[in-house]
C-alpha cells in the first residue's frame, strides 16, 4: 500500500491534471465559437456563387464552358485534399477521419495521392507509406481565406495540367458539439445533380435571370476557381470547429475523471491517514499501560 505521503503527491498530481484540462475544454469551446461564426460568415458569398453556377450549368453545352466542368473519360490518378488537426488530445476526431478515407478510397482500382492539412493526418499517413504530395499545417483558427488560396491553386493547375482526373475532399462535418460526422465528396471536376439526391443536388427553379459582364467565359475563369477554394475553405472551417468540439468533449470528459480519481484518492488518504493516527494512539496506550504495570 502507497505512503500517505505518496498518496498527497498523487492526489496533488491529479487535481493539476484536472486544473489544465478544464482550460483546455474552456479554450476549446471559445474556439469552436470562433470556427462556427467564421462558416456561417463565408455561406452568402458561396451561395450566391453556387446560384450562378446553377444557372450557368443549366444553359445548353455547360460542358464546354470551361475545362474545370469537364469529366474526363479515363480517370487515371486520384488526389484527395485530407483534412485534420495539428494537435491532439481530440479524441477520436483524427482517427476517424483517417480511417473512414482509406477505407473509402480502397476500393478505387486508381492510384490515389493525398494533399494533407493538419500534421496528424499527415503522420498517420506517412505510417501507412501513403503518397503525400503537399502539406499544410498550423493555420489560424479560424483560417483565413489567403491561407487556403494555395491549396486551391495547387488543385486547380494541377487539374488543367492533367496531373490527375478527379479531386476528392475528405473533412469533418460539424453538426454539433457531441456530433461530428467525415465527408468525402468530389471538388473536381465540378458536378451538378439534378436529381435532387446527390450531395450537390439542386431544387432550384430554372426562372431565375442573371446578366454576365463582360461575359460568361471571363466570369466563369474566376468564379469557378474561387468557388473550388470556397468550398475547400467552409470544409476547413468545418473541420476546425468539429476538431475544437471533439478537443472539449474529451477534456470534459478527462476532467470529470480526474475529479472522481481525486475523490477516491482523497477518501482512501483519509481512511489511511486516521488508521496511523489509531495505530499511535493505540501504542500511546500501549505504552501508557506498560509503565502503570511496572
Amino acid at each position: 500500500m502507497a505512503s500517505i505521503r505518496e498518496m498527497r503527491l498523487r492526489i496533488k498530481s491529479v487535481k493539476s491534471l484536472a486544473q489544465v484540462t478544464k482550460a483546455l475544454e474552456t479554450v476549446s469551446a471559445s474556439k469552436v465559437r470562433k470556427a462556427v461564426q467564421a462558416n456561417q460568415a463565408s455561406k452568402p458569398y458561396s451561395e450566391k456563387a453556387w446560384k450562378v453556377l446553377l444557372h450557368l450549368a443549366r444553359q445548353p453545352g455547360h460542358n464546354n464552358l470551361h475545362p474545370l466542368l469537364n469529366e474526363r473519360p479515363l480517370v487515371r490518378k486520384i488526389l484527395v485534399v485530407l483534412i485534420s488537426g495539428d494537435r491532439g488530445l481530440a479524441g477520436s476526431y483524427n482517427v476517424n477521419v483517417l480511417r473512414n478515407t482509406l477505407l473509402y478510397f480502397d476500393q478505387f482500382s486508381q492510384p490515389v495521392d493525398y494533399v494533407c492539412v493538419g500534421k496528424k493526418g499527415r503522420d498517420l499517413l506517412l505510417r501507412r507509406r501513403a503518397n503525400v504530395i503537399a502539406e499544410f499545417t498550423d493555420l489560424n483558427n479560424p483560417a483565413t481565406f489567403l491561407e487556403i488560396s494555395p491549396i486551391s491553386h495547387l488543385i486547380v493547375d494541377d487539374f488543367l495540367n492533367e496531373g490527375h482526373d478527379q479531386f476528392y475532399i475528405s473533412y469533418t462535418e460539424f453538426e454539433s458539439m457531441t456530433k461530428q460526422n467525415t465527408v468525402i465528396r468530389k471538388i473536381l471536376p465540378l458536378e451538378v445533380d439534378f436529381s435532387g439526391q446527390g450531395p450537390n443536388a439542386t431544387h432550384q427553379s430554372g426562372n431565375s435571370v442573371f446578366t454576365y459582364e463582360p461575359d460568361q467565359k471571363e466570369l466563369l475563369d474566376e468564379i469557378i476557381p474561387r468557388f473550388t477554394a470556397m468550398q475547400i475553405y467552409q470544409s476547413v472551417l468545418s473541420s476546425q470547429a468539429s476538431e475544437h468540439a471533439a478537443r472539449m468533449v474529451s477534456m470534459s470528459n478527462a476532467t470529470e475523471n480526474a475529479n472522481e480519481l481525486g475523490g477516491m484518492l482523497q477518501l482512501e488518504y483519509n481512511k489511511a491517514r486516521q488508521q496511523s493516527i489509531t495505530n499511535d494512539m493505540l501504542d500511546i496506550v500501549g505504552g501508557a499501560s506498560a509503565q502503570a504495570g511496572n
